[in-house]
């Protein structure tokens, strides 16, 4: 009985070895703090492991048109993952948008920017932080933004660009640019903008920022990565995303 017994258990923990896998994961910068969140939730629930990777949507794309191993990956626009699925890159009707992200005007300095962002106009500042526009879509979505306003050709001398999201923000965080544009997420917590002074940009005056996540075909047969993909859209997950400033799609 007790040998029975034994190997039912042994029978037990190898099947669930077997099931239990990790998956790595390629996430827009913008999105580390709550992805973290999620991840840490998720492997409390199951028995999968996720490493993530973070960094500017158009260099992921680029890492994985040229292989990189990534089972998943978390854009910060729809074109990203559009991109790939013309490669023939993406599961077919995996991806979605999971976030739609808000464009700030920030500085770590108190009372810095007002509260309707006059400053830009004003041009009393000697940098102006942006992510790269050809690699992070919230650097595209802040160019959008000031072209549309007639305010590019005044600043665009001024403009120093940050390799993805966070660079911008640790650029502006150090006083090497006075102020510039940074996901709101970066700098949100208990419902409000935890530090400096800020400018929310109207969402009408820049291209949406959907967030749009999808599975690769490198993980396409990896039982972490698919569960991962619908944990994202749990109540735990959006009740997270949420909290970090971003709306629901």
């Amino acid at each position: 009985m007790r040998f029975k017994l034994t190997l039912f258990v042994y029978l037990c923990c190898l099947s669930s070895l077997s099931w239990a896998q990790t998956t790595l994961v390629a996430v827009a910068a913008n999105f580390s703090k709550p992805m973290q969140e999620i991840v840490e939730l998720f492997e409390k629930q199951t028995e999968h492991t996720v490493k993530l990777s973070f960094g500017s949507s158009g260099k992921f794309v680029a890492q994985i048109e040229n292989g990189a191993p990534f089972d998943m990956f978390l854009s910060a626009d729809e074109e990203s993952v559009h991109k790939l699925a013309q490669s023939d890159l993406v599961v077919v009707g995996t991806s979605f948008t999971y976030a739609q992200g808000k464009l700030l005007l920030w500085s770590a300095q108190d009372h810095y920017i007002d509260d309707k962002g006059d400053i830009l106009q004003q041009g009393k500042f000697t940098h102006l932080a942006i992510a790269n526009p050809k690699l992070a879509p919230y650097g595209a979505a802040a160019i959008d933004f000031l072209k549309k306003q007639g305010l590019f050709d005044q600043v665009q001398s001024k403009i120093v660009e940050g390799e993805n999201i966070s660079q911008t923000h640790q650029f502006i965080s150090t006083g090497n640019a006075q102020l510039g544009f940074i996901a709101l997420s970066q700098v949100f917590e208990n419902g409000k903008v935890s530090s400096g002074s800020y400018w929310l940009v109207p969402q009408s005056d820049y291209t949406p920022i959907k967030q749009t996540a999808a599975l690769l075909k490198l993980g396409e047969a990896n039982p972490a990565a698919k569960a991962l993909l619908e944990y994202l859209k749990s109540p735990h997950a959006k009740a997270i995303i949420q909290k970090y400033g971003y709306e629901l799609p």
